[in-house]
């Protein structure tokens, strides 16, 4: 293997591992606030369509934690210049994703009748977060923070030979 393409799986592996770190924050985040709506305030004995309102209230939540240590994290280097973009960008994956676990919890609750706090975790908190991981790294890497569309106002330029500095204009994102 050539040592551009050890350094690019090596950059990957290491994407992969900080995005899991995060996606571990958030999933407490959401695993937490989940677990204290569904059981109190929004139970299904309390409210009918409780179990999904707390799923949307807890990842909404986990969602804003993962785009804070996303971009400052994971995605560093590759953050675009119109942070509202790509904030909205983000939280657009992010609800898809989030739709993605949705599905799983009411297909396991209303359609099958797995009605148990723990048959909603395991259809919401394991089926629906790891295909809603698979579809969210995929999208923030190749498109919210692809290196492409990177913020890169300048890059500094050293000419040894004649000890002079030049700035080359690299482009923001394409038009």
């Amino acid at each position: 293997m050539s040592p551009a393409r050890e350094g690019r799986l090596a950059g990957l592996i290491l994407q992969l591992a900080q995005f899991g770190l995060v996606g571990a924050a958030g999933f407490l985040i959401d695993i937490t606030v989940f677990n204290a709506l569904r059981l109190t305030v929004l139970s299904p004995e309390v409210l009918h369509t409780g179990p999904l309102l707390a799923k949307v209230i807890s990842t909404v939540l986990a969602i804003a934690a993962n785009w804070l240590g996303n971009r400052y994290w994971t995605f560093r280097n590759h953050r675009q210049a119109s942070t509202a973009r790509e904030g909205i960008e983000f939280f657009a994956v992010s609800l898809v994703g989030m739709g993605i676990g949705l599905l799983c919890l009411w297909v396991s609750h209303y359609v099958l009748g797995f009605t148990s706090v723990l048959a909603d975790n395991i259809a919401a908190n394991v089926v629906g977060l790891a295909l809603g991981a698979v579809f969210r790294f995929t999208l923030y890497r190749y498109w919210v923070f692809a290196p492409s569309r990177q913020a890169s106002a300048g890059v500094m330029v050293t000419d040894a030979s004649a000890n002079q500095k030049a700035v080359v204009a690299v482009p923001t994102e394409p038009a």
